[in-house]
């Protein structure tokens, strides 16, 4: 399963000029650092209908902190597989304020990564809006903006998971993992590093997928990044050879889940943990 990126305050290398295209295609922001903080440390730990309340008195006029709270609304609804129209009406307020080719191709690459998310977890099938929305997102963003990384990455996802494309998102996820390296973007790596493993792991390189989820997975446990921390470890579960091991990392990543009130929604339902998102958490 995928999820979403977006990189924690102070983990991006990117050029301050292009403020309007840093951290995975999400703005730097107002400069506002204790904002930036703590809209971070909510998001990370599942709670992003507080992070995103925080962003809203500035998300009405400021094009920055608008298509802030619609990757934080996004990001919800992949996790939660709830939010569906908070998170469009958030995106479309984004959109409205867009000017930039810079803001215009960062809203189409949310409103791509939306109508993917829908389609995965089955929700509506918007598989032919994602691409058309991740089409205009390429031909929009400069070829060197650091927001380039986040759209091969999630040009990757659409190969794999909905065009079962294993070569095409190879080559996907390679160039994301090569431009988020470049730009710094410490956190898009744990998903590149993640996705990698995964073709990996599908090509029967039990190693390198190996070498992959435990570099996902430390890089989640620096930042903090709580709501990550489950998945990465139940992936590293499934190639671990020591069995006691694996079941280590499984009840750890069941643990997790617990305390996030069933969230991800997905890794809860192949852990067996069904018990609903918590408020703030999915609904």
């Amino acid at each position: 399963m995928a999820d979403t990126a977006m990189s924690p305050p102070g983990s991006s290398n990117s050029d301050s000029a292009e403020r309007s295209e840093t951290r995975s295609g999400v703005p730097a922001g107002r400069g506002d650092a204790p904002l930036d903080t703590a809209v971070w440390r909510l998001r990370s730990r599942g709670l992003w209908k507080d992070a995103a309340e925080l962003l809203t008195p500035y998300a009405e006029a400021d094009a920055s902190a608008a298509l802030k709270r619609s990757v934080i609304m996004i990001e919800r609804c992949m996790y939660t597989s709830a939010g569906w129209d908070a998170a469009e009406d958030a995106l479309r307020a984004a959109e409205a304020l867009a000017l930039t080719d810079a803001e215009r191709g960062a809203t189409a690459c949310e409103r791509g990564y939306l109508a993917y998310a829908s389609t995965l977890l089955s929700v509506r099938d918007r598989a032919d809006e994602a691409r058309t929305a991740l089409g205009r997102a390429a031909a929009l963003l400069a070829p060197g903006s650091p927001a380039r990384a986040l759209l091969d990455f999630r040009r990757g996802l659409i190969s794999q998971h909905l065009a079962h494309n294993p070569t095409g998102a190879q080559a996907a996820f390679q160039r994301a993992h090569a431009g988020a390296t470049a730009h710094g973007d410490v956190l898009l790596t744990s998903f590149t590093w993640r996705h990698l493993a995964a073709m990996a792991e599908e090509e029967g390189n039990l190693p390198e997928a190996r070498h992959g989820f435990a570099e996902s997975l430390r890089i989640r446990e620096e930042l903090g990044y709580l709501v990550g921390i489950a998945p990465a470890l139940a992936a590293l579960a499934d190639v671990e050879p020591d069995p006691e091991e694996a079941e280590r990392m499984r009840t750890e990543a069941g643990r997790l889940v617990r305390l996030l009130g069933g969230v991800p929604v997905w890794l809860a339902d192949q852990l067996g943990h069904t018990e609903p998102p918590l408020d703030g958490r999915g609904s």
